[in-house]
């Protein structure tokens, strides 16, 4: 049966594609606020790994980025609040306690990365610790988030168990963007640390898509037949040929880099320090892809249509001009941002 199939009889005009468009525009929240804020979580995963020498440019090297990356997840958010009131207050409410943990994880970040630049030296490895407990909530409880959706919100042990997995999961998964990120922007023995975490983490990141990519076909029937019913099945192949090729990649370019490391070779470290990055973020895209066409047209699987849970077509029109005024300024100082900071992290400065 193909998705739109779902598709309430009768419904045309404004009232079928102006949910489409804010679903669409959802999504792409969603997906920058995964790959943008998941590797400066990622940097904060692996900060109590880092000798004391080493933090500072660890957030060095987000410290341009980090807080304008959440602005995605408040757009998210705020789209699913505003366009789709039925489905938030469905989803929301069924993950209540993990997103008040996200949020807690979030302030204890933005908290200590600012106390941190106040204290003295001696405080410092304590604001510090709070920011790698921020950051490690944060993505444990996005995970197991993820986890829920899945599972359709189930309130089962087993159900709770696999979307613990998931945050796990996950958590790698934002770990390995850290990790890549660090080997893009620092250099010296912190960029030589951050190869062989990469290498950790990748593996995990691996397990993760691998039981998502498991997992949902099989509690949904209708998700089964979307993938592995013909045509469908021959036409949604690169999808997981793409993963496949893109970790292999990935473990490639991280065992040269580790080469290059063992080696003294700097040269080669720094021409290639930019392909881990790439091959994470590929596999985050190709991730999001699967999941989302697993997913459409449901916002909570196989029982609320974003048709079923927008808001009336007349107040979408009106929120649609202003998101259209406000999502260029968000990409154009995003861009800006990262055109103007890009290159290597500096030295950390407070004056």
């Amino acid at each position: 049966m193909n998705a739109l199939d779902i598709v309430p009889a009768g419904l045309s005009g404004p009232a079928f594609w102006l949910p489409l468009i804010f679903a669409c525009l959802m999504g792409l929240s969603m997906l920058l606020y995964v790959i943008l804020d998941g590797y400066d979580l990622g940097v904060g995963i692996w900060l109590r790994l880092a000798a004391p020498s080493q933090r500072d440019s660890m957030i060095a090297s987000i410290g341009p980025f980090w807080d304008a990356n959440e602005t995605w997840l408040v757009l998210g958010v705020g789209l699913l609040l505003v366009a789709f009131p039925l489905a938030h207050g469905v989803i929301l409410g069924a993950l209540y306690l993990p997103v008040a943990l996200m949020l807690v994880g979030l302030i204890l970040r933005g908290v200590a990365f600012d106390f941190r630049a106040k204290v003295k030296a001696a405080h410092k490895p304590l604001w510090d610790g709070a920011f790698f407990s921020g950051s490690l909530l944060a993505s444990l409880a996005q995970g197991t988030m993820l986890g829920q959706l899945i599972v359709g919100f189930s309130s089962t042990p087993v159900a709770w168990i696999f979307s613990a997995f998931i945050g796990v999961g996950l958590t790698a998964g934002y770990a390995l963007l850290g990790a890549s990120w660090l080997i893009l922007k620092t250099e010296g023995e912190l960029q030589m640390r951050a190869v062989h975490w990469a290498r950790a983490a990748a593996w995990g990141t691996g397990a993760g898509i691998a039981a998502v990519s498991l997992a949902t076909p099989m509690v949904s029937p209708a998700i089964f037949a979307k993938w592995f019913s013909l045509p469908q099945f021959i036409a949604l192949l690169p999808i997981p040929l793409i993963s496949l090729a893109m970790f292999v990649l990935l473990q490639i370019f991280l065992a040269r880099l580790a080469a290059d490391v063992a080696r003294g070779n700097l040269r080669g470290l720094q021409r290639w320090a930019w392909a881990p990055f790439a091959c994470s973020v590929s596999l985050f895209l190709m991730a999001f892809f699967g999941l989302a066409y697993s997913l459409f047209p449901y916002l909570v699987p196989d029982r609320i249509t974003i048709w079923a849970a927008a808001a009336a077509p007349e107040s979408l029109m009106i929120m649609l001009y202003g998101v259209i005024l406000v999502l260029p300024v968000i990409l154009g100082y995003t861009a800006f941002a990262y055109r103007v900071f890009w290159g290597k992290a500096s030295e950390l400065r407070y004056e």
